[in-house]
């Protein structure tokens, strides 16, 4: 079967996934790309159905062939996409031995590139704290470069849920971050606020990451420094 109408079902449902409401009502979200996909394949995430240009379902269960005129109604990138496929949203416990959390960071793409770090370096997990951006955002699922499907999610609302020690990244701390770091939890805040005072007094650590100069790194940068740290000197 063919798409051709952009009064199908499945055309409307990847549109109304674009908005953040929809995706928490149906526990679903998108990715576009044939990269993404590749990705979701390698960690044995199976799509729910896929919309592909003529040619490529090739006899794939869930793959439905669409016309371009389709494609490019439901994809938002510049270039169009010759993919765009529907997974289930996956969340877990908090996990150790080393996690990763963030509190505030409500630019998508700073969650999404946090994601791709935490799988780079080997993170058990990545937690989100209050006002964080949606990870299944499209924007955030892009800057995952496929993480988000290899990568364990959690969602916290208290220090008490998070693996100690906790490590606070602060700029101002007077230490500085220093590994190996083999369990416990490194915590972001976002650029402009950081983390509050109150969520600061029930750390264990504040640990500062040193530069030459310049304003403090943004949360995607941030993370990707601390875990190289805490993970450069581990045991391969």
């Amino acid at each position: 079967m063919t798409i051709t109408s952009t009064t199908n079902k499945h055309v409307k449902e990847i549109r109304r996934l674009r908005r953040t409401s929809a995706r928490a009502k149906a526990g679903r979200f998108v990715a576009e790309g044939e990269d993404l996909v590749m990705a979701a394949d390698a960690a044995g995430r199976v799509a729910l159905y896929v919309a592909c240009a003529p040619g490529l379902a090739r006899g794939r269960a869930n793959w439905l062939e669409a016309t371009p005129e389709v494609l490019g109604e439901v994809s938002i990138l510049a270039s169009g996409a010759r993919v765009v496929a529907v997974y289930e949203q996956r969340w877990s416990p908090v996990a150790g031995p080393l996690a990763i959390a963030l509190w505030g960071v409500r630019d998508p793409g700073n969650v999404g590139t946090v994601i791709r770090a935490a799988h780079s370096f080997g993170a058990s997990s990545v937690a989100l704290g209050p006002d964080c951006a949606d990870p299944h955002s499209p924007k955030a699922v892009r800057a995952s470069m496929g993480a988000i499907f290899a990568t364990p999610l959690a969602r916290f609302d208290e220090l008490g849920e998070l693996p100690r020690p906790i490590i606070a990244l602060v700029p101002t701390a007077p230490q500085r971050l220093l590994g190996p770091i083999s369990k416990g939890t490194l915590l972001l805040g976002g650029e402009r606020a950081g983390l509050p005072a109150d969520l600061l007094a029930g750390v264990d650590e504040q640990r500062a990451i040193r530069q030459a100069s310049g304003d403090s790194l943004n949360a995607a940068m941030a993370a990707t420094v601390a875990l190289y740290e805490a993970t450069r000197m581990a045991a391969p």
